[in-house]
């Protein structure tokens, strides 16, 4: 395959069953059901963790967010603003590996893997950064000294704080569309990381007047919006068939509110080990190189991106430190026969493995969280629940008692994992570990300052409007 310029657009909380190519009946979301058209969907495609912080941050490494020391924030299960940790110096993102392949590479939007200058994206293989350090809730309009204004920054210097979030999508959006024009003879990296569906929701007026799902349904649209900007632009530009576009979300749906977002037909939602916690939409187009129209069931996950990302550019993964990530080339390619390069998938919530998966079937380790959903409360939840996800993908049945061996043969395999990454629930340390990245004098890169004259809005309360 020739180089390709690749664009990465990640998603906040989007869940599986929020667009149309995925079952939607309440989004509008025709460019990216487009985009499927022209592509591939896969079906059963994992981030690294229900959450943010840590899925990103396996994201840019190929690497499980425990052997990077990552797995959680310092006193949360996300990173704070002005906490001491963050990615540490020593790893490898997908963005250096890129770059050293002579990629142009840029960062628009959610970051939120530190916010000390050792762990922002300038120092993690992108040339330049324009975005929110963290999510678009860490700060309320109150004043709080634990609650610094949000920062805007450009590379590592904020030039605002506290934007307008109902128009810093279609900042972003001209971010990216500079980026384009000015790299147009590529090779080039862009990853746009939305901050849209995370709450507080504030989207621009047009999203909101025909959206059939609130400020939610607003949002999901104006993503859409944004990827119909950018195919725009590319085909303008003609950088279309050489560009790889891939879009995705780095948990699933939140659940604060029955109607905040849907990972149907999964259950669960972001933070659980339920599948709608972890398993998310994957589309990837580039044209005559990925089949169109096609849909890829084998097990795949973000951690894929550094690996098939740098083998794409004519690099090679490191060899120095394990990677968890595989190439999935044979997968995008629709070559015949192509199969999944993992052997399992690890539901892990920070230190603890909760969950495995290998081929069809999902083990509970531990008691999973009460499922959302009408009667989810009713449901007798223990360890040990068996799943078989092909037959039954939203988790109904515990079928454990009937195939007591495939409980022996994941919980074997969980054992091995265990080994490697550790595992809270049972005191095991993990072998395989290295040390997050750490500063001695961490600061907040903003200070709620009550004479300054900040673009405030009414954060708190547009999560319920």
């Amino acid at each position: 395959m020739p180089r390709p310029n690749v664009i990465l657009i990640n998603c906040d909380d989007l869940g599986y069953g929020d667009l149309g190519c995925y079952g939607s009946q309440i989004h509008r979301t025709p460019s990216l059901d487009w985009m499927a058209a022209e592509g591939m969907r896969f079906t059963d495609f994992y981030m690294a963790a229900a959450c943010c912080s840590p899925s990103r941050a396996a994201m840019m490494t190929g690497c499980r967010p425990q052997r990077i020391g990552l797995e959680a924030g310092y006193h949360l299960g996300v990173l704070r603003p002005g906490e001491p940790i963050g990615l540490s110096p020593d790893e490898i993102t997908v963005a250096d590996l890129l770059k050293q392949q002579g990629y142009a590479t840029k960062i628009i939007g959610k970051w939120h893997c530190g916010d000390q200058p050792p762990f922002l994206p300038t120092r993690h293989g992108f040339d330049s950064y324009y975005g929110l350090p963290y999510s678009n809730d860490m700060r309320t309009t109150r004043g709080l000294p634990n609650e610094p204004p949000l920062p805007l920054l450009r590379d590592e210097e904020v030039i605002e704080a506290q934007p307008n979030q109902a128009s810093l999508t279609e900042r972003y959006t001209e971010e990216a569309v500079r980026f384009l024009r000015e790299h147009r003879d590529g090779p080039f990296f862009l990853y746009l990381a939305h901050m849209y569906v995370h709450g507080p929701i504030h989207v621009p007026e047009r999203f909101l007047k025909q959206s059939r799902d609130g400020n939610y349904g607003a949002a999901v649209e104006h993503i859409d919006f944004v990827a119909a900007v950018l195919f725009y632009e590319l085909k303008r530009l003609g950088l279309d068939e050489g560009t790889l576009v891939v879009f995705t979300s780095d948990n699933g749906a939140n659940r604060k509110r029955a109607d905040f977002g849907s990972n149907l037909p999964l259950l669960g939602y972001k933070g659980s080990s339920w599948e709608g916690g972890h398993r998310v939409p994957c589309i990837l187009r580039w044209p005559g190189k990925i089949p169109a129209g096609t849909v890829c069931s084998e097990l795949t996950t973000a951690m894929d991106f550094l690996p098939t990302f740098t083998l794409l550019a004519g690099g090679e993964p490191p060899t120095d430190r394990i990677i968890d990530g595989k190439d999935i080339r044979p997968l995008m390619a629709g070559e015949p026969g192509a199969k999944s390069p993992h052997d399992a998938h690890f539901y892990y919530h920070a230190n603890t493995l909760r969950a495995i998966r290998m081929g069809d079937w999902k083990l509970h380790l531990t008691t999973p969280k009460v499922p959302n959903g009408p009667g989810g409360e009713e449901r007798d939840l223990h360890p040990d629940m068996l799943f078989n996800l092909r037959e039954d993908i939203g988790e109904t049945t515990d079928v454990a008692h009937k195939y007591p061996e495939v409980v022996a043969r994941l919980k074997a395999r969980a054992d091995i994992c265990r080994q490697d990454l550790g595992d809270e629930a049972t005191g095991t340390p993990g072998e395989n570990r290295r040390p997050v990245g750490w500063v001695d004098d961490p600061k907040p890169l903003t200070v709620y300052d009550p004479d300054q004259p900040y673009m405030d809005a009414p954060y708190l309360e547009a999560l319920y409007d």
